[in-house]
């Protein structure tokens, strides 16, 4: 069965919507990694300042794989630099990565 890995971002309100545009800007950065098989970024509706990034794995050695060559050369790369070449800075406060294994799922019957 799959992995799952939610990243908790601690994101001030005044930054929501840089984050999100950051994550637009880079929407298909993770879809062609092998072992990749879902993602969805989570903004928090009532009573917390946290998105949850969501992405489901084949296994945690396809996640490991992404994290040590795509995601790390992005992340290298600052998503685009500001003015004067400088690194934007983050938009997250904080960052906390839950793992997961899949035990059961479902999805919607067919008629």
């Amino acid at each position: 069965m799959s992995v799952v890995k939610i990243n908790v971002l601690t994101v001030p309100a005044e930054q929501r919507e840089v984050l999100e545009k950051r994550f637009a800007s880079r929407a298909h950065a993770v879809e062609g990694s092998d072992g990749f098989e879902w993602f969805e970024l989570l903004r928090p509706v009532e009573g917390t300042d946290n998105y949850l990034v969501y992405t489901r794995w084949r296994d945690e050695e396809s996640f490991q794989a992404w994290m040590e060559g795509p995601m790390k050369t992005a992340h290298q790369q600052g998503g685009g630099a500001g003015e004067g070449g400088e690194r934007p800075r983050p938009a997250a406060s904080g960052s906390t990565l839950w793992s997961f294994d899949v035990v059961q799922q479902a999805g919607p019957k067919e008629a």
